[in-house]
């Protein structure tokens, strides 16, 4: 069995930074691709960003990009969500996701796309 553990939430004022980390462990996992997603109180998990097994390609949703960077070290099985000039919106729980053995060029932004997930990290950004 694989899990994914999130670290690295929590209280931050805006325009803050706070940098997700996403560690695999258990069974290993085979060429992943890795996601965050995030969902707030009250409404549906949405996706975030995601990143191909490599670290070479990835994506963002457009309430993020330009802000948040998702990254990955395949020699600690961690990807890593960097996310800077936090705004109250991004208030949310945030989730780690895996899906593996996938060489797909398409970038995977279902949550339905991913078998594997961690338990989330609160994040809290205050006014």
């Amino acid at each position: 069995q694989v899990q994914l553990e999130e670290s690295g939430g929590g209280l931050v004022q805006a325009g803050d930074s706070l940098r997700l980390s996403c560690a695999a462990s258990g069974r290993a996992l085979s060429s992943p691709a890795m996601a965050w997603f995030r969902q707030a109180a009250g409404k549906e998990r949405d996706f975030v960003a995601a990143i191909n097994w490599s670290g070479s390609d990835t994506d963002y949703s457009e309430s993020v990009k330009g802000r948040f960077t998702i990254s990955r070290d395949n020699t600690k099985n961690t990807v890593y969500l960097q996310m800077n000039s936090l705004k109250p919106e991004d208030t949310a729980v945030y989730y780690c996701a895996a899906k593996n053995i996938y060489y797909g060029a398409t970038m995977l932004k279902s949550e339905f796309q991913y078998n594997y997930w961690g338990q989330g990290t609160q994040v809290t950004v205050s006014a």
